[in-house]
């Protein structure tokens, strides 16, 4: 399979389950292998990653669905409820994080590129969560990519012992497709692109 047919592999599934086809070792694997070779600018590799799998993903999730409590309108909360219910009843969790102390030693180092370093940093990260996501595809075990950063942050480091150093980017759940994705759309790409010969 092509390297573009794995992207296209690669979608957004919100419907999962528990019944993945790997082991959760071998779903480590994938993850550190898809990180580890995850460019980075200067080869910083500050991407860190945290996976959570059985009574963790359950904690994770909790923290998530408690935090929004206190934040989402009563009348609003059914709904952020299920959606919760949904990445729970996944099989992992994946927390990307970028640590800081590494960015801020680069901006030190070369002074030249200081106020760049932060906008790498972001995206070694996004492409260190593009690799892990498109490699647990191509395992055939579904994902979706959220957001709950920076409300959560500072239970979930208490709860899990996370650095100081390290900021919460992303976090990925993961888990057998139950359901397949929706029919994705394009923008024209004369929007998109353009071509000077």
């Amino acid at each position: 399979m092509s390297f573009l047919a794995h992207m296209k592999q690669r979608r957004t599934i919100y419907a999962i389950g528990q019944n993945v086809p790997i082991t959760a070792d071998q779903i480590e694997e994938v993850i550190k292998d898809a990180v580890r070779n995850s460019p980075s600018a200067f080869n910083s590799q500050t991407s860190r990653v945290v996976t959570l799998y059985g009574d963790s993903h359950a904690k994770f999730w909790n923290i998530v669905r408690e935090t929004l409590r206190k934040l989402v309108p009563e009348e609003a909360f059914e709904n952020t409820n299920a959606k919760i219910n949904g990445f729970a009843a996944g099989y992992g969790t994946v927390l990307f994080y970028e640590d800081q102390d590494v960015v801020k030693s680069l901006q030190e180092q070369f002074p030249l590129y200081a106020e760049h370093f932060p906008a790498w940093s972001e995206h070694s990260t996004g492409i260190a969560q593009f690799a892990v996501w498109s490699s647990l595809a191509e395992q055939h075990i579904g994902a979706s990519l959220q957001h709950y950063n920076p409300v959560i942050d500072e239970e979930v480091a208490a709860t899990f012992d996370i650095p100081k150093n390290w900021k919460l980017r992303a976090e990925l759940v993961f888990g057998s497709i139950e359901a397949p994705a929706g029919e994705k759309t394009f923008l024209d790409d004369n929007i998109r692109f353009k071509r000077f010969d």
